[in-house]
């Protein structure tokens, strides 16, 4: 089965001089959940402009479920939906009338039914004849889910779904998003949370300054990304680390106050134990430990430095 979604030595330089994608490829599955993961400003929402039509790419092909998306715009753009990340909608009239509009705007017949499961599905039913104005930022955020939603897409872009949201939409979000995965909808989601790509995702990207530098299936990428740091704060300082401990990946950090080791957190012999008993052996005390794992900008910064 071709892919839904094709991308094709895909740039972007704006007129400023700014280079937003250098030579993207890549290719999503029907029906798969795919994460983008990235730092503010690695190009993130300009490849999901470009495929959603709202930004005009400098070179490059990108083809929605056969449709090149500039030459075959309209019938490429009726098969996309995109939560974006900012509230753009208008305030003042209501959900019911927003969902109406969005999906006659596609030259969808109307649906009612339809447009009335989006609304329950999201708990917005009871707001429906509300002026939109007058919800809360979560329920102004479902409206925004269901304006997606009106025009049953094939493919639904998540830019940035769940930030600044509460935990209830978290919940109902996800929930909503596996059962349109179950119904063969594609989703492509935006995320600085490697939790929620864990959790949610089938594979995951990674982009940085504009350039996808891996894709890969999750659990293959998750094992890379498991590494954690064990921290000892030590009683006495070290000005070096012993040789009887050189089978740990160890680091002496602030002043040598601190030996720091590295170890990857998916297996199952961590070597945590046999550390701290060489350690005792050795007569080295510390007086506090605590773990930590990568943070997605070091992770980012170990992704680049690998391909540099």
């Amino acid at each position: 089965m071709p892919p839904i979604i094709s991308i094709q030595n895909l740039t972007k330089t704006y007129a400023s001089g700014l280079q937003a994608l250098k030579r993207v490829d890549l290719e999503i599955n029907q029906g798969e959940i795919f994460a983008l993961l990235g730092p503010n400003g690695a190009g993130k929402t300009t490849l999901i402009s470009i495929v959603c039509g709202i930004v005009t790419p400098t070179t490059g092909t990108v083809i929605a479920n056969g449709h090149d998306i500039i030459r075959d715009y309209r019938a490429a753009r009726s098969i996309i939906g995109l939560v974006p990340q900012e509230l753009h909608t208008d305030m003042f009239v209501s959900p019911w009338d927003t969902v109406r509009f969005s999906r006659g705007l596609f030259g969808k017949a109307p649906n009612p039914r339809h447009l009335e499961k989006v609304l329950r599905d999201l708990s917005l039913w009871d707001k429906r004849d509300d002026r939109i104005m007058t919800l809360s930022g979560g329920m102004k955020r479902r409206v925004l889910i269901a304006k997606a939603l009106a025009h049953e897409p094939q493919i639904l872009f998540l830019d940035e779904p769940t930030a600044g949201v509460d935990v209830e939409l978290r919940r109902d979000m996800w929930a909503l998003v596996r059962g349109l995965r179950e119904s063969g909808v594609t989703i492509i989601l935006t995320t600085h949370y490697i939790e929620e790509a864990e959790e949610m995702a089938d594979r995951i990207g990674v982009i940085s300054k504009g350039e996808l530098i891996v894709v890969e299936e999750k659990a293959a990428l998750m094992k890379k990304l498991g590494k954690k740091q064990l921290t000892l704060h030590l009683q006495e300082p070290m000005s070096e680390i012993p040789a009887a401990l050189a089978e740990w990946r160890l680091a002496l950090r602030n002043g040598g106050c601190d030996l720091e080791y590295t170890f990857d957190g998916h297996e199952e012999r961590t070597g945590i134990p046999s550390l701290l008993k060489r350690l005792s052996d050795l007569g080295i005390g510390f007086r506090d430990l605590n773990t930590a794992q990568s943070s997605l900008e070091e992770i980012f910064v170990s992704l680049v430095s690998e391909r540099a």
